[in-house]
């Protein structure tokens, strides 16, 4: 998220998480404040970010939630805990993802991400194979990313894993990077309700 009237659309959705990317390379990147919304978690996202330049922007938007999106190290998620944060760490996922990279992440982070592995660090708009998560081998909640569309939510919202928590609805839901379709959101939220009811 990156534009204020774009900010309350989606806030007045039933959406729980708003994230804005403090990654200089990315198309989303949030270059100026902007206000944050009362009524959602709103979340920090870096990529390999400087642990003093995440605690400042925490303390500039008033995050009390940062995702971190690229290679930084277990430690740095346990120091951002002990700060009072909570962390979301993102992983990029392929059919070779050795999940035991997890294991020093486990007690140090409060959710996990699963994207799709590209170079940019997430935003590619492409799903990974989801087959893969069936190998997962850990109690820890997670959230699914990456390529995710009106097309597969359904598919998404049915995949039957407890540890699954959130699904994450970026590129496939935007007229332009950081300024998103609020019509394509309400359609996905509706179909992920009625999956969710369907499946009680």
């Amino acid at each position: 998220m990156k534009y204020p009237e774009n900010i309350e659309a989606v806030a007045a959705l039933p959406v729980d998480y708003m994230g804005f990317i403090f990654y200089p390379k990315s198309s989303r990147y949030v270059e100026q404040p902007v206000p944050l919304s009362p009524s959602v978690q709103n979340v920090g996202v870096f990529v390999n970010e400087q642990t003093e330049t995440i605690l400042q922007k925490v303390k500039e938007f008033g995050f009390d939630t940062v995702q971190l999106h690229g290679n930084e190290p277990a430690n740095t998620c346990q120091y951002l805990r002990d700060s009072g944060l909570y962390v979301f760490k993102a992983f990029g996922i392929d059919d070779e993802f050795d999940w035991t990279t997890l294991e020093e992440y486990l007690d140090r982070t409060d959710v996990l991400l699963f994207d799709t592995k590209s170079p940019q660090h997430g935003g590619t708009g492409q799903a990974f194979n989801w087959e893969k998560l069936k190998e997962y081998p850990y109690d820890k909640s997670y959230f699914l990313s990456g390529g995710l569309s009106l097309e597969n939510i359904g598919q998404a919202s049915r995949f039957e894993d407890e540890r699954m928590i959130g699904l994450d609805l970026n590129s496939k839901f935007e007229i332009e990077p950081g300024l998103k379709d609020i019509n394509l959101l309400t359609q996905a939220l509706k179909i992920i309700k009625n999956e969710q009811i369907s499946g009680k």
